[in-house]
C-alpha cells in the first residue's frame, strides 16, 4: 500500500488510480480499508478509489504522540489527505462514523458529492448499544481496555449487541482479528483509539447537521434497510436537512452495508454520480492560500 505523512502521522492507503474521477471510500472506528474491498473491487474499473486508513483504531502505524485525534482533529485530516493528493471534485462516502460528515460540515471545497452510509449523526450519539457501552466506557478509568478485551473471545464480538449485530451474515473471524489486532497488540495505537473516544461528545453531531443545512452539493444517504444501530428516522431526517439531499435504502444490509450488500451500494454509487456529472457536481473554485 503507498503512504501519506500527513500533519499528524503517517497513514497507509488504497489507491486503484483508475481512469475515472476519484471516490473516496470513507471506514469508522475500529475498521480498515477491507471493510471496503467488495466496493472497491466493484468500482476500480470505473473511478479513481481511494480508501485512506484513518486513525480510528485498525491503523498499523501510530500517529505522533499529542496529534488532535478528536472527531474535528480526524476530519482535518482526511482534508488533508483530499489536499495532498490533489483531488477535486471527490465523491466522498462515508460508512459507520462521521468524519466525512464534519467534512462536509466545514464546506472543504474538494468534495463534489457527498454519500453517507448509516452512519452517526443528528441525535443519535452514542449509536446502539454497541456506541452507549463504548461512550460509557470511554468515561471510566481502564474501561476502553476492559472492552476491547472482547474482541479476543469470538462469543462476545459476535453478540447481536456487540459487533454482529453491526451485520447480517457473521463477519469472518479473520476480519475482526485484522481489525481489533492493532488495538490489542500496540499500546500507541489504542492510545490513538482512546484520544478519539474520550473527545467525542454528545452534541457533536447535531451541531454538524445544523451546518449541513448549507451544504450546497449533491449528497446521498444511503441507509441499510434492516440496520438496528443506526435507525432510518435518522437518515430520512439527514437526507431532508442537506438542500440537495436524498435518501435511499439498502435491502438485506445492516450498518455495514459495504459487507452485507456491496453490489447494491456500488449501484447506487454509479447511479448518483451519473445523476450528477462534472459540471454539476464541481465545487466552486478553490480558495487561494
Amino acid at each position: 500500500m503507498p503512504e501519506l505523512e500527513l500533519s499528524a502521522g503517517v497513514i497507509d492507503y488504497v489507491d486503484t488510480g483508475g481512469p475515472g474521477e476519484p471516490v473516496v471510500l470513507v471506514h469508522g472506528l475500529g475498521f480498515d480499508e477491507s471493510v471496503w474491498d467488495a466496493v472497491t473491487e466493484a468500482l476500480r474499473d470505473e473511478y479513481r478509489v481511494l480508501v485512506p486508513v484513518l486513525p480510528l483504531g485498525s491503523h498499523r502505524r501510530p500517529m505522533r504522540a499529542g496529534a488532535d485525534l478528536s472527531p474535528r482533529g480526524v476530519a482535518r485530516l482526511l482534508g488533508e489527505f483530499l489536499e495532498l493528493l490533489d483531488l477535486r471534485g471527490v465523491t466522498l462516502v462515508q460508512n459507520d462514523a462521521g468524519t466525512a460528515q464534519l467534512l462536509a460540515a466545514d464546506g472543504d471545497e474538494r468534495i463534489g458529492r457527498l454519500v453517507l452510509t448509516s452512519c452517526e449523526a443528528l441525535t443519535n450519539y452514542p449509536p446502539g448499544v454497541q456506541g452507549k457501552s463504548l461512550y460509557w466506557a470511554s468515561k471510566v478509568p481502564g474501561g476502553l481496555f476492559l472492552l476491547l478485551q472482547a474482541f479476543r473471545v469470538p462469543a462476545l464480538w459476535r453478540m447481536p449487541t456487540a459487533l454482529g449485530g453491526m451485520a447480517k451474515r457473521p463477519i469472518p473471524a479473520e476480519l475482526v482479528r485484522r481489525w481489533y489486532g492493532p488495538l490489542l497488540s500496540s499500546a500507541a495505537v489504542r492510545r490513538d483509539f482512546y484520544a478519539f473516544c474520550r473527545a467525542t461528545e454528545r452534541g457533536l453531531y447535531v451541531e454538524a447537521g445544523e451546518r449541513l443545512r448549507s451544504f450546497d452539493r449533491p449528497a446521498l444517504v444511503v441507509w441499510g434497510a434492516e440496520d438496528r444501530m443506526m435507525p432510518a428516522a435518522t437518515g430520512r431526517r439527514l437526507a431532508e436537512l442537506l438542500p440537495r439531499g436524498r435518501y435511499v435504502e439498502i435491502p438485506d444490509a445492516r450498518t455495514l452495508i459495504p459487507l452485507d450488500n456491496p453490489a447494491a451500494l456500488a449501484a447506487e454509487l454509479r447511479r448518483f454520480i451519473a445523476e450528477h456529472p462534472d459540471g454539476d457536481a464541481a465545487p466552486p473554485p478553490l480558495t487561494p492560500s
